[in-house]
């Protein structure tokens, strides 16, 4: 599985510094990932709804760390190159 395209949104608020979409092998789409200013840096979150006992549930989100780490790579360094443009 390949990351084939990486779209980021930036937005300007104190944590929250973008949403993104990706693509996988040209088929399969994720929107809504968002690119969060934490403790340790930038991290990107996974897209999530609201349940009726008020916590939040991830719609999609990958299985292992090399994975996340994968995403994680693909979608920081674009929101980077966007950014320092």
């Amino acid at each position: 599985m390949e990351v084939t395209e990486v779209k980021v949104f930036p937005v300007d608020e104190e944590r929250l510094k973008g949403y993104a979409t990706i693509t996988f092998d040209k088929c399969f789409v994720i929107r809504d990932l968002k690119i969060i200013n934490g403790n340790s840096g930038l991290f990107v979150a996974m897209p999530s709804k609201k349940r009726k006992d008020g916590t939040y549930q991830d719609v999609a989100h990958p299985l292992n760390s090399d994975t996340r780490r994968m995403i994680e790579d693909k979608v920081l360094n674009e929101y980077q190159r966007l950014v320092k443009a």
